[in-house]
């Protein structure tokens, strides 16, 4: 995730509003210090906010109580930082949890899906899981993941024709009924589905290999037992699912 597509959701906001947004992810994901007028200028820039140049960010930080404090001089400049306030308010303009920063960046690189999805069963899907990421409740992240991502492939699959997609179905479950309309895929086992997508080639072996390992995650999250998932798991899991189903 860049800068630019992490004020984007912001462009409509304030100047003050978009520099305590700069701040927090020049401090959250670039791991930065407190900065300068001139260090946020930059940022300003790099994030394509117009007439950059001419801004009096000097003024806004000045006037940005309780959200920013100075907390030195780099010679004759002060060094400013988000405060604790400013990083929940931030969190908040852009509906971020108030948790690890991995799951910070994984809800935006989810929310930047959102608005490349065109599907709208598809999309309803990806905002339960990214609300089930701001509360981190990891197990149900990835069952609504999971299920945005199968009704992806179900409609690549039919993609190919009925009559292909039945074919290649039959091959690895031979009591499987024919596919006449999209839903029909609903009825067929999701295992089933990723071996007929290597069939069609709209996956490789590599791939469908990964996407069985993410059906097994769903699995042991979406059924009962003792299994917690942790959050380097779940962005795994998004990782996987975001560049291999909707790249």
């Amino acid at each position: 995730m860049t800068l630019v597509e992490f004020l984007h959701p912001l462009r409509s906001h304030s100047i003050r509003e978009l520099c305590l947004a700069a701040m927090y992810f020049h401090e959250r994901f670039e791991k930065g210090k407190p900065i300068t007028v001139e260090a946020l200028r930059i940022l300003m820039n790099r994030a394509r906010v117009p007439k950059a140049a001419r801004l009096n960010l000097a003024d806004t930080l000045s006037k940005s109580a309780p959200y920013v404090d100075a907390v030195g001089k780099d010679g004759n400049r002060f060094v400013w930082r988000l405060t604790t306030t400013g990083l929940e308010h931030v969190r908040g303009l852009v509906g971020l949890p108030a948790h690890d920063v991995e799951i910070e960046n994984d809800v935006s690189s989810l929310k930047q899906l959102v608005s490349a999805v065109t599907d709208p069963d598809v999309v309803d899907y990806l905002l339960e899981a990214i609300k089930c990421l701001q509360v981190n409740a990891l197990r149900a992240t990835v069952v609504f993941l999971w299920a945005g991502a199968v009704k992806k492939l179900r409609d690549d699959a039919f993609s190919c024709g009925s009559a292909n997609v039945s074919k290649v179905v039959v091959k690895f479950d031979p009591k499987a009924k024919p596919i006449q309309k999209v839903d029909d895929l609903a009825l067929v086992k999701e295992s089933v589905l990723l071996l007929s997508l290597q069939e069609l080639g709209i996956l490789d072996k590599n791939q469908r290999s990964v996407l069985e390992d993410c059906l097994d995650l769903r699995n042991k999250c979406g059924h009962p037992g003792k299994y917690k998932i942790g959050e380097k798991k779940v962005s795994s899991f998004i990782e996987d699912l975001v560049g291999i189903v909707f790249k």
